[in-house]
């Protein structure tokens, strides 16, 4: 069944990524259509999709949300991909496999958030689990500001199992986690075939999780509060390993 996308930047990435086929989009009648929002009225008339302009308060009962910014898009469901493909990726890019792999996060903000800083540095795809997790919904698209659209994301029955099968593959496993006598994230070999490891918010990663992983790293701390939310240690995460591949594929205007 179709679903709403909502948001201008969601639904602009959206359009642009071209991975989905779209319906309609809708637009909330005296919507400043300057920005982002002449950007999307451009793309959508360049691709020929229908737009219609709707009373704000409709648009608000059809996304279930007050933070739509005067857009809903109707779309087909988003276009999960295989684990093979994201290995394909890293091998016709001549690269290491870079993943992210989230294991049953539950809050769409930090999902979205992880998934457009995976994107920012170039992540050869995402993994999660298709039970008790978030998987891509409008409010994940919609907190990754579209960038999810642009990722090769797997949703697998068995984590732990698909953990095992990418070491197989020669991936090494670092697992995110706080407590004592922990790798420094700033001494962990990160230029390495690599998934990286997120455990769910207050819980972290699930024992099973945790033991298959081949390292566990954790990020130094030397204020007062001795945890950070997992979308920061994430992106701090991301950004580390991408740093320790000499900022590979960084090109002026995509840094």
């Amino acid at each position: 069944m179709p679903e709403v996308i909502y948001g201008r930047w969601a639904a602009l990435e959206t359009l642009r990524a071209g991975r989905r086929k779209i319906h309609q989009i809708m637009l909330a009648e005296g919507s400043d259509e300057r920005g982002a929002m002449a950007d999307l009225i451009k793309a959508a008339t360049e691709r020929a999709v229908p737009l219609k302009k709707i009373p704000r308060r409709m648009i608000d009962d059809l996304t279930r949300s007050t933070n739509h910014q005067g857009v809903a898009m109707r779309v087909d469901p988003y276009p999960y991909v295989e684990v093979e493909t994201i290995l394909e990726s890293a091998a016709e890019k001549k690269e290491k496999p870079f993943l992210l792999i989230l294991d049953l996060l539950q809050d769409p903000q930090n999902v979205g958030t992880l998934m457009r800083a995976a994107d920012s540095v170039g992540v050869h795809g995402v993994v999660l689990q298709d039970r008790r997790g978030v998987g891509v919904t409008p409010a994940v698209v919609n907190a990754s500001s579209g960038a999810v659209e642009h990722l090769k994301v797997v949703m697998v029955g068995n984590l732990v199992n698909t953990i095992k099968s990418l070491k197989e593959e020669g991936i090494w496993m670092a697992g995110l986690d706080i407590g004592p006598n922990l790798l420094p994230l700033d001494r962990a070999d990160l230029n390495i075939p690599l998934g990286l490891v997120l455990g769910s918010e207050g819980e972290g990663m699930r024992r099973l999780v945790r033991e298959t992983c081949d390292m566990l790293v954790t990020l130094p701390m030397r204020g007062h509060v001795q945890s950070l939310n997992v979308s920061t240690v994430g992106a701090v995460a991301l950004y580390a390993a991408w740093q320790a591949r000499s900022w590979q594929g960084w090109q002026v205007g995509k840094g």
